[in-house]
């Protein structure tokens, strides 16, 4: 590693002969596990390949991997200035790292020239087939989409463009005048009129036969038309706002933060003083440019925590019911459309999915659930041994993922943007920790939720949570919560990667968290099982797998957990097993078995058993401010429209205010990038490959001492 990195960092060799070959080494993105590694890269413009190897050394061997750059995409990626993608028509691609912006450059410009010479040369010897028509009515011909396939499946076959005259300047200027514009318009009306009619047609036909509406082919008729009128859409938005822009002799500015808002265009409602009738069109628009707006005049807040206030919490009300499955029926072409496009395996981390699978709440505030059951978490500092704690705080930690499905529809949060943040509180009766370790059951008081007004009063033990966005890419959370009443504390840091497994999708927790008991001088780490979302296609659910670790080197004391993921036939869902055990003699003193989100038994070395009915324990609700005492980054007031249009079914104005959430940060990132400015976080720092809340109970308890 340390030679491939040498022969990178003191000067890329590049090799060019009278064909315009290059080769060198570059840093390929594997898989999760390997990372990133040296490869030795060659651009065979001739043959119009670009091909890797392990070394230089094996070039004349056979290569590990060759793509077809005819119809290729050649992109610089957004995440520094080193990185860039190469997407083959295909589907394979290549996320490729240089060693700097320059190297970068010349990659990209070399493979753009060879791509565009391909891809031209094949469109000038493959000319575009005769058009033709496909009738649904005529099923007795024996004629289907598949049948229609050529049998060439080289890149030629995905590349029978045609070729048009280049337009003069003076005619493509005519293109932005208002009435061209209009034609345009009526003929993607007409376009999508046709569709539509299409769509009928397929979802018309039988289930079974020669021709169904479930063949292979239609259904990829069927996402690709969607998209392309998407794509027609876009573009037509696009254009209407350059000639808006040209009407009012705004001046070209480049990729900036205007140019990525033009589909939410500046109303003009107020002249003079005079409020004109607002159209619910021009209402949410307005509406959508307020949003915008707030959030370009808090930016400058970044780094800044928020002012809170305790007294200003009350008990949480919020009970946002998910749909059921009527939601996800009525989108299933949209679902259908976004599998066409996605790959075994492909990070999802920059996929938009649609707006109808969103839960209505952030991911800052899913974390918020993990203390659902505050008594529980603060019932751990009260072992009296170490492998009691040990054994309390798996008890507490596979009793804390339940609350945090909504619903048996597996539906995902919001993706919180960098700089949001979540604040909430509990207030725990003292009365209700368990003291002691024996066969008495857990907690099961009623009122374990107090009201507002017994916020104050001095028997009840008081946990606050703060969390924060630290990250964009990669997606970052930080979450911290504390008693100081109780002298314990648990910080975490998680970053969200989701793929692509066929007919589900898979996110991995990648990060740790940390318990401190600081009465004990005790330190518990964790990992977080990774989360699966099923049956994409029917009914989804959710389930959790992998396998956690829990340890606390003072004590020496351990837990391995698992939780199984239902296998292929037969088998349990949502089953966990685990155990906890003194690392220097082994001696296991405890063990469990169950569901997450169901029982819970725990056998413990003594012989004696506990059981725990998850859907029988009190929840107790947090205490939050309401939305407008607070600030315009936190959870529930930034994805306030979006959350109020999805309870009231109204899915386009929701994405509507979800891309504008969205398109803001991606344009602010961008200027940070070109201005060079570091983002601020507000509550906490990064030290090393972990993120930590800024004023721990750990450091004022060590500057008490």
């Amino acid at each position: 590693m340390l030679t491939f990195l040498q022969k990178s960092t003191e000067g890329q060799r590049f090799h060019c002969d009278h064909m315009e070959n290059i080769s060198g080494y570059l840093m390929k993105y594997t898989n999760l596990v390997t990372g990133w590694q040296f490869r030795y890269f060659v651009l065979n413009n001739e043959a119009g390949l670009l091909e890797y190897f392990v070394n230089e050394q094996s070039r004349n061997q056979k290569p590990r991997g060759t793509l077809q750059l005819a119809g290729a995409v050649i992109s610089p990626s957004d995440e520094d200035s080193h990185t860039f993608t190469v997407n083959a028509a295909s589907g394979e691609l290549y996320k490729l790292r240089a060693t700097d912006a320059k190297e970068r450059q010349h990659w990209v410009s070399r493979l753009q020239i060879c791509t565009q010479h391909h891809t031209e040369a094949i469109g000038k010897n493959n000319p575009p087939l005769n058009s033709r028509s496909f009738s649904l009515a005529s099923q007795g011909s024996g004629n289907s989409p598949g049948s229609q396939r050529r049998s060439s499946q080289n890149a030629a076959s995905f590349f029978n463009l045609g070729h048009h005259r280049m337009v003069p300047a003076n005619r493509r200027a005519l293109l932005l005048q208002p009435d061209h514009l209009g034609d345009v318009r009526e003929m993607i009306s007409k376009t999508e009129i046709q569709q539509r009619d299409l769509m009928r047609s397929i979802e018309g036909l039988p289930t079974a036969g020669h021709l169904s509406s479930l063949d292979q082919d239609l259904l990829m008729l069927k996402a690709t038309s969607m998209a392309t009128l998407g794509c027609l859409n876009d573009c037509f938005q696009i254009l209407h706002q350059q000639h808006i822009a040209l009407q009012r002799h705004i001046p070209a500015t480049g990729t900036t933060i205007n140019w990525l808002e033009a589909k939410i265009p500046i109303p003009n409602h107020l002249k003079n003083g005079e409020e004109v009738g607002l159209t619910v069109q021009e209402s949410k628009e307005q509406d959508l440019l307020r949003e915008t707006q707030v959030l370009s005049d808090s930016t400058l807040a970044s780094g800044e925590p928020e002012d809170i206030n305790p007294e200003d919490e009350v008990e949480d009300g919020c009970d946002l019911k998910e749909d059921d499955l009527g939601a996800v029926e009525e989108q299933r072409s949209v679902i259908l459309h976004l599998l066409s496009q996605l790959k075994l395996g492909m990070d999802l981390t920059r996929v938009v999915l649609p707006t109808f699978i969103l839960e209505k709440r952030s991911l800052l505030e899913m974390y918020a659930d993990f203390l659902s059951h505050p008594d529980l978490f603060l019932s751990i500092s009260c072992g009296l041994t170490p492998e009691e704690r040990m054994v309390r705080f798996v008890e507490y930690y596979l009793t804390s993922f339940h609350e945090g499905r909504k619903g048996a529809l597996a539906k995902k949060p919001y993706n919180p943007i960098i700089g949001e943040t979540f604040h909430c509180s509990w207030r725990v009766p003292k009365d209700s920790l368990q003291l002691s370790t024996s066969s008495e059951k857990p907690p099961n008081t009623q009122d374990q939720a107090p009201h507002s007004e017994d916020s104050n009063k001095p028997d009840c033990y008081t946990i606050r949570f703060v969390a924060e966005q630290v990250s964009h890419h990669p997606p970052v959370s930080g979450f911290y919560a504390e008693c100081p009443e109780r002298q314990m504390c648990v910080n975490t840091h998680i970053w969200t990667k989701s793929k692509f497994m066929g007919m589900s999708i898979g996110v991995t927790m990648i990060g740790e968290g940390v318990l401190y008991l600081l009465e004990h001088g005790e330190e518990y780490t964790f990992t977080l099982p990774c989360a699966y979302a099923r049956s994409i296609l029917t009914v989804p659910w959710v389930e959790l797998g992998g396998k956690v670790n829990v340890n606390c080197a003072k004590s020496g004391y351990s837990a391995a957990i698992t939780f199984h993921t239902k296998p292929f036939y037969g088998g349990k869902l949502h089953r966990v097993t685990g155990e906890v055990k003194h690392n220097a003699t082994n001696n296991v003193v405890c063990k469990v078995q169950g569901e997450w989100n169901s029982i819970l038994e725990f056998t413990y070395s003594s012989g004696e058993t506990k059981s725990i009915d998850l859907t029988k324990l009190p929840i107790t609700r947090k205490l939050v401010r309401p939305l407008e005492k607070q600030g315009p980054f936190e959870s529930r007031r930034l994805w306030k429209n979006v959350t109020e249009s999805l309870s009231a079914k109204d899915i386009e104005t929701a994405t509507e205010h979800k891309r504008a959430l969205e398109e803001r940060q991606r344009a602010e990132e961008r200027l940070r990038a070109e201005t060079e400015t570091p983002w601020i976080t507000k509550h906490f720092k990064q030290e090393g490959e972990g993120w930590f809340y800024n004023q721990p109970l750990w450091k004022s308890s060590d500057s008490g001492q």
